[in-house]
């Protein structure tokens, strides 16, 4: 045993491994405001200085700049190799992910952090490369500039004049530590026109587009006031924490006008990480079931925040309640400045109704002025009313117009009155709302069915031509009710679609919960939902749990989505904690969707939605899918919780038999012990005193035998219980003749007892029970013994054997004294507490514990009892599967 301790030292190593796996990586950026500042000079250099210390340093990938400082500076550290592409015949080297994993340094570097993956790579851009590295533990250090920051962006095409297309998400910087490398614009340009950043003519048109002295300043400006924003974040945070005091910014995602959004995003985004604060951005569709994720809301993303998708063809209402639930204390929203004054008339702004129904919250509003996007507003709203017009809404419509009119002639024939012919097509123009899509067919309705009231039933006839005075006020008025009643037909029909919607999503949950509470295991749960799900959105769906996801290897390979290389795809997904797959940035080569799902920072197990070019995955298929997915993390750790307190029950269950048994035996085995040593030493002191007399010699020795047969039994009863499987509580069960067992039991008691009587009583068929035979045995045994020991010596034992449909029976009862209320309490102890002294002759000790034991392990159960006319009967039953 001492040779097995570990070392303290050992200890202490154990302990630092372990801390690096569950500790993520650290990020160090240098932030430059334009290249050839010494980003990547300052990044080796520090580099060197770690190798120096003694960490292991390894540059991943550093930019080929063809710089002799920064040569010399990489050819004095490790370098892992590149992994080569091959893209319309140009050979591309990129960093290698996956070399970089398996080197496991202290440090990697890694330049150019936004820079775009070439085609084939597994993520596409460099900044999701790192991000597997510091979820792996592995620090890296990386280079960037400021026009690259995605909050950024507007700002610096604002400046420049040049658009920059490839950018960083801001959550990327959070965790981060920046260090600034500056140099003043001057000796910048200086270095440009020496040739030590580009060549000569690329030189040349850098100064002439982005390196003006101007830019360069203001570009400058916004790296240190980034760098100070990123410092005063964490400041921020604390005093909100100290205080209780806390801002909660909202934007709102206008899908009519995407431009304007991206800079409300934007601007937003950079207010929240002045303030270190978080931020929303609401999204409001009136169809979520054919709207795929927007750009704005992968933006917003992008740049931190979190993106709310609600479905709602009230959008006023839907933002006060929104702010209102969320504590929400700046909302953030786009101004178009030129705006016609016609239409502020017959809608008025948006953020001018919102000041008086939350005046408690601060409205900013970001101007917006552009005219280049009205031919995609015209082309959007094009689209969209070829999208409203159906041949069959056309016919609906035209069919119910002819019918109103039909009956309306047959109401005229009968002269009813011309206002109950304005009510028959009012009541039509309400079915046109009914059966048909959107306003454009109710609103169609109302106006048609003024004309053809007027051409029809108004003097002079098949002319819209009124004479009659009054009537061009009825008409108006009649139109007017006609708009009014259908619009608020079209909303009802639409708030009992969303009633529908959100019932129906109800109905899921509550089918799938019903299903949850009859599964058993979480591999049974996983399957259930895929099943669910596949049946659902008509699509193959799979569920990885972590078995199958650390075996890809083993995992058995059924349909598309069950190859080796889509379980790769769900297992980076479950480590990494992150989507990918088809339509996101990483492996987008695979056939699928898979999403993680989480429970307090833990993967439990992998969605995988199989791609269709019929039925692209829409946002409603993603929003359901999260709906179910917390669902499932709730099922899967309700099955842990269950499982965990089962385990913990039956170990506390295998304790209290462990610790009744031990009770038992230093009972049962102090009273013959004692018996033997006191007879042996009288007999060994026979010499020194009186000769004892043979009669007595004879008891002695007889009782000597009788203990130490009591022994023998006792050691039987002890062994039999090494059968029973520790781990599990249960016996290795094979169907044997109940007849048998018994027929073992008997001649085994008479052989210690020939002089006891027993009556058997059996069942007339043939029986078969699933058992152990042995344990079984020893049972019947034991209560036969304790039958005989407590009964009158020539009173007969009674065995009785009975036979339902579940279950058999066994029986074992004497004519003694039977059992008193104290001992029914404690029989099956294993340590009765009886006021007389438990020995082997007269108490029940051990015997009875080891019976409970072993018919528990059989799934039977055991009673005691007294009989009616006098003894103890002791009852127990066994599982039975009836021979057909």
């Amino acid at each position: 045993m001492e040779d097995e301790r570990l070392d303290p030292e050992q200890l202490l190593e154990k302990w630092k491994k372990n801390e690096q796996s569950l500790r993520s990586g650290r990020l160090k950026v240098f932030f430059g405001y334009a290249a050839g500042v010494g980003k990547t000079y300052a990044m080796l250099k520090e580099a060197h200085e770690q190798l120096t210390e003694g960490r292991t340093v390894l540059v991943g990938y550093v930019e080929p700049h063809a710089r002799p400082e920064t040569e010399a500076l990489v050819a004095g550290l490790p370098t892992l190799p590149t992994k080569k592409y091959n893209y319309k015949g140009i050979t591309i080297n990129e960093f290698d992910v996956d070399a970089a994993l398996k080197a496991k340094a202290d440090i990697i570097l890694v330049d150019e952090l936004a820079h775009t993956n070439a085609i084939g790579a597994r993520n596409r851009k460099r900044y999701q490369d790192i991000e597997e590295l510091l979820k792996a533990g592995i620090d890296v250090y990386t280079t960037v500039n400021v026009q690259h920051i995605e909050s950024l962006n507007d700002v610096v095409e604002q400046v420049t004049g040049i658009h920059i297309s490839e950018t960083v998400p801001d959550t990327f910087f959070e965790i981060s530590s920046l260090k600034v490398v500056d140099i003043e614009t001057e000796e910048l340009l200086e270095r440009l026109k020496q040739g030590k950043i580009y060549h000569s003519e690329n030189a040349k048109k850098a100064m002439a587009n982005f390196f003006k002295s101007d830019n360069l300043t203001l570009l400058r400006g916004l790296a240190i006031r980034k760098a100070s924003d990123h410092i005063n974040t964490t400041n921020q945070q604390e005093t909100q924490k100290n205080t209780g005091i806390h801002s909660r910014l909202l934007t709102i995602i206008d899908e009519k006008n995407p431009d304007m959004t991206k800079k409300c995003l934007r601007w937003t985004a950079r207010l929240a990480q002045a303030l270190g604060t978080e931020w929303i951005a609401l999204e409001i569709l009136e169809d979520m079931s054919e709207h795929s994720e927007s750009d704005n809301s992968k933006l917003a993303t992008k740049l931190g925040g979190e993106v709310v998708t609600l479905e709602s063809d009230n959008q006023r209402e839907t933002i006060i309640q929104y702010v209102k639930m969320r504590g929400v204390t700046d909302l953030v929203m786009g101004k178009i400045i030129k705006r016609s004054r016609f239409i502020r008339l017959y809608r008025p702004d948006l953020e001018d109704e919102l000041v008086s129904f939350i005046p408690d919250v601060d409205i900013h509003l970001v101007p917006y002025q552009s005219s280049k996007y009205l031919l995609n507003n015209y082309t959007t709203k094009k689209k969209n009313l070829k999208n409203i017009f159906t041949w069959k809404d056309f016919y609906m419509t035209l069919g119910l117009l002819a019918i109103a009119t039909l009956l309306s002639e047959l109401g005229s024939y009968y002269h009813i009155g011309d206002q109950n012919l304005i009510l028959i097509y009012i009541l039509f123009v309400l079915l046109v709302a009914r059966v048909t899509t959107g306003y454009l067919w109710a609103a169609l309705a109302s106006i048609v069915s003024v004309l053809m009231f007027n051409w029809f039933f108004v003097e002079p006839l098949y002319s819209l031509t009124v004479y009659k005075q009054g009537y061009p006020v009825t008409l108006i008025f009649m139109l007017l009710v006609a708009l009014l009643v259908s619009n608020l037909m079209m909303q009802i029909k639409k708030q009992a679609f969303y009633a529908m919607k959100r019932e129906h999503q109800l109905e899921i949950l509550y089918e799938l919960n019903k299903k949850y509470l009859v599964t058993h295991d979480q591999k049974e749960i996983l399957s259930t939902t895929a099943e669910y799900l596949s049946n659902m959105l008509d699509r193959e769906v799979v569920l990885y749990g972590e078995p199958e996801l650390k075996n890809p290897a083993g995992a058995p390979i059924k349909g598309p989505l069950r190859s080796l290389e889509e379980l790769a795809v769900a297992n980076w997904v479950f480590v990494n904690q992150k989507e990918a797959g088809y339509g996101t940035d990483t492996l987008m080569g695979a056939k699928a969707l898979y999403l993680p799902v989480l429970s307090n920072g833990v993967t439990l197990a992998v969605i995988g939605i199989e791609k269709s070019k019929e039925t692209p995955i829409t946002d409603e298929i993603i929003s359901f899918l999260e709906l179910i997915s917390t669902q499932l993390s709730l099922a899967i750790e309700q099955n842990k919780l269950t499982s965990e307190r089962q385990k913990i029950l039956f170990e506390s269950e295998k304790e209290r038999m462990r610790g009744n048994l031990l009770r038992a035996i230093s009972h049962d085995l102090r009273t013959p012990l004692t018996g033997i040593s006191g007879s042996v030493e009288t007999i060994l002191n026979d010499r020194e005193t009186a000769k004892l007399p043979d009669e007595t010699k004879r008891k002695l020795l007889t009782g000597i035998k009788e203990d130490a047969d009591w022994l023998i039994r006792m050691v039987e009863n002890l062994l039999s219980i090494t059968r029973i499987n520790e781990e599990t509580m249960k016996v290795a069960k094979s169907k044997e003749a109940a007849e048998e067992v018994v027929s073992t039991a008997i001649q085994r008691i008479r052989k210690s007892y020939p002089k006891s009587e027993i009556n058997v009583t059996l069942p007339e068929e043939f029986v078969l029970v699933p058992m152990d035979s042995i344990l079984i045995e020893q049972v019947l045994f034991n209560l036969m013994e304790n039958a005989i020991r407590h009964s009158k010596s020539d009173s007969p034992i009674f065995v009785t054997v009975t036979l339902n449909e579940k279950e058999i029976t066994f029986e074992i009862a004497d004519q003694g004294k039977g059992l008193t209320t104290e001992q029914l309490k404690l029989l099956f102890s294993g340590m009765t507490k009886q006021s007389t002294p438990v020995d082997s002759k007269s108490g029940m000790g051990i015997g009875l514990s080891i019976v409970k034991t072993i018919i528990m392990a059989h799934d039977g159960t055991l009673n005691a009892g007294n009989r009616p006319q006098g003894g103890a009967i002791f009852t127990f039953t066994l599982p039975l599967e009836r021979k057909e």
